[in-house]
């Protein structure tokens, strides 16, 4: 079955009878675009739209599926052909639409195995206390508040306190003063050891004639690996994102993306601005007491 060559006879015999693909589809009842679409051999007209088709154009089924008019003798030898052709077309049909129909089957499940297999990552995450990852089904989880947030946090800036004060001075009182925030506290062993998400402010302070001048400071995120050794927390390693081409990939594999993500908005969401006077406020009082 030769669908250009139908879709010709089909436009020859319309204009034959002065008629335009709008009045030819009224008369059948199609739309315009179903006549353009045969025209064009782009598809056939269905098996129950060709006899009125071909009561319109003045021509026979066996014409139709020919694309031409059949002379009388050749009659019984078109009429055969054309029943196999049109069976042979209709199984095309039938498997072309159960391709697409697997097609589609197909990627539903692929949809619903991934909403399902992101699901259950995300239960795993909230049952090892850790925040969500893709956020399923619109919700977020954060991990319940740690009883020890607080002197873990202490723990770290004592830390941070004792390794700048230990660093070259430039200036016989210069001290350092830290402020941070913490978005996550992952227990990695029960009571044991912790990983700290943070972001840290850190400056170094001294005084002039009275005055307080700053000499250096930071702005960066940590995390902290945190042990708790005979009743007191104590810093065991940390890391931070190296600067220039590094940071992007470094934040990427240092933070879990629910906190790269706020961390994303320091710089807009007042923190950098909170944790800076959280620290002139340490000084002020370190130097004026």
């Amino acid at each position: 079955m030769n669908q250009e060559k139908i879709g010709k006879f089909i436009l020859n015999l319309r204009k034959e009878k002065n008629m335009t693909q709008q009045e030819l589809a009224e008369k059948i009842g199609v739309t315009d675009r179903a006549v353009s679409k045969w025209e064009n051999g782009r598809g056939m007209p269905d098996l129950s739209l060709m006899k009125s088709l071909c009561n319109e154009l003045g021509i026979t089924v066996n014409d139709l599926i020919s694309g031409e008019r059949i002379d009388k003798k050749d009659y019984p030898k078109k009429s055969d052909e054309n029943i196999i052709n049109t069976i042979d077309y209709k199984e095309k049909e039938i498997k072309k639409n159960k391709k697409v129909f697997k097609i589609i089957l197909g990627v539903i499940f692929f949809i619903i195995g991934l909403f399902i297999t992101m699901f259950l990552f995300d239960v795993r995450m909230m049952n090892l206390n850790k925040p969500v990852i893709f956020s399923t089904w619109g919700y977020d989880y954060t991990p319940a508040i740690n009883f020890y947030e607080n002197d873990i946090y202490l723990a770290i800036k004592d830390y941070l306190v004792e390794k700048g004060d230990n660093e070259e001075k430039h200036y016989d009182d210069e001290k350092t003063f830290v402020s941070m925030r913490i978005y996550l506290s992952e227990e990695i062993r029960k009571d044991k050891l912790y990983y700290i998400y943070a972001w840290v402010v850190d400056s170094k302070y001294y005084v002039v004639n009275n005055e307080l001048k700053e000499s250096s400071g930071s702005s960066i995120p940590y995390m902290f690996k945190v042990e708790k050794m005979n009743d007191e927390f104590e810093v065991i390693d940390y890391q931070f994102p190296r600067d220039g081409s590094y940071y992007v990939d470094d934040m990427n594999n240092i933070f879990p993306r629910s906190v790269k993500n706020d961390m994303d908005r320091v710089h807009t969401d007042g923190t950098i601005d909170r944790l800076l006077m959280e620290v002139l406020e340490d000084a002020k009082l370190y130097f004026h007491k």
